[in-house]
């Protein structure tokens, strides 16, 4: 559903700001200091990720970049979890979905860090 509602939305050039066409209010943390947040750019990188655009994805936001293919990967394991009626491979779906938001808020962290301090992600 994200990927498709990701298809939908225009992205924004700026590589930030897509998020809203949903009618969700600018960033306040941009708002406030003049810097963008870790996730700024999130709903742009799966925009573009959903176009094809992988190299604007990943200006938009690295980590929103890796995320939706992670999101893609999921599809196909979350139904066979459906239809196994459990979680395939893991005791419960806690494990794997806590070290997905881990690692994403530790890449967002990260490529955060970098675009504050070098001025750009790698």
């Amino acid at each position: 559903m994200v990927l498709l509602i990701a298809r939908w939305l225009e992205p924004d050039v700026r590589g930030f700001g897509t998020h809203t066409q949903l009618g969700l209010p600018p960033c306040a943390f941009s708002v406030v200091t003049g810097h963008p947040c870790p996730t700024c750019g999130m709903t742009t990188a799966f925009a573009w990720f959903a176009r094809g655009r992988f190299d604007r994805s990943w200006r938009a936001n690295p980590a929103g970049s890796l995320l939706a293919p992670a999101c893609v990967a999921l599809i196909p394991w979350l139904v066979a979890c459906a239809a196994l009626g459990r979680p395939l491979g893991f005791r419960t779906l806690e494990q794997p979905l806590i070290g997905l938001v881990v690692a994403t808020v530790a890449l967002s962290l990260l490529f955060w860090t970098l675009r504050l301090f070098l001025g750009r992600v790698l």
